[in-house]
């Protein structure tokens, strides 16, 4: 990571401010100044700003299987159940990233990390996130269209978007569904502006991260890898 980032990372102070710190000779790496923001540091490193060690912060990211009917949040009184309950206690100072509504399920990403949680999550960062949809009825290519270029939600357009591999059995039309934004509720509304209503919603990636065959209701942590492609 850039040393921008990681006085940022570790509480030193915004990035904006650490890159003047860094640049007016207030930062050491293993005893020797550096002036670069953009130096690489891996976390081992001798860091000292005004000669004072700043020390590595753990950070960690966990991918939850999310059932329905599990409410995305840390803490709400009126839930049944929260995803926080599916976590073991020395995990649940993590937040969730984004939200999963209440009756969708799918690929949920916790980390105490903001600033990947803020690059997963602002819209200027584009971070495409896939969903296997189910609507009552048969989608129409006409229908299929204007989804993908864009409808009236809440009195804003939406985004163009992809979508693949659409299959009708006679009663109800499954598809995957791949947004750049993530607006509340917005697939149901989406379907719900041409005719249809979702019945099943699942989220099976977010950007390269695949949701794979981790079973619903478990959770695994991600590797440095995995967190590297969500970066």
């Amino acid at each position: 990571m850039r040393l921008q980032v990681y006085l940022s990372h570790n509480g030193v102070c915004s990035r904006r401010d650490a890159m003047e710190v860094i640049q007016a000779g207030r930062v050491k790496v293993n005893g020797r100044v550096v002036r670069e923001p953009s130096t690489p540091v891996e976390g081992h490193e001798d860091v000292l700003v005004d000669n004072q060690k700043i020390s590595a912060k753990e950070y960690v990211c966990v991918m939850l299987n999310k059932p329905a009917g599990v409410t995305t949040t840390k803490d709400d009184v009126h839930a049944y159940q929260t995803v926080m309950d599916l976590l073991p206690s020395d995990l649940r100072h993590l937040a969730p990233v984004g939200r999963l509504d209440r009756d969708s399920e799918g690929l949920l990403l916790l980390t105490n990390d903001g600033d990947l949680a803020l690059h997963l999550t602002h819209p200027r960062f584009h971070a495409p996130k896939t969903y296997l949809v189910r609507v009552r009825g048969e989608l129409s290519k006409a229908n299929q269209t204007k989804l993908e270029t864009g409808v009236v939600v809440e009195g804003k357009e939406t985004a163009p978007c992809c979508i693949k591999e659409v299959k009708y059995n006679g009663q109800d039309t499954e598809f995957k569904i791949t947004l750049h934004e993530g607006r509340k509720r917005q697939i149901r509304m989406m379907a719900r502006s041409v005719g249809h209503c979702v019945v099943y919603l699942c989220r099976l990636s977010i950007g390269q991260l695949q949701l794979g065959v981790l079973p619903k209701g478990q959770w695994r942590l991600l590797t440095k890898q995995e967190v590297g492609l969500l970066r």
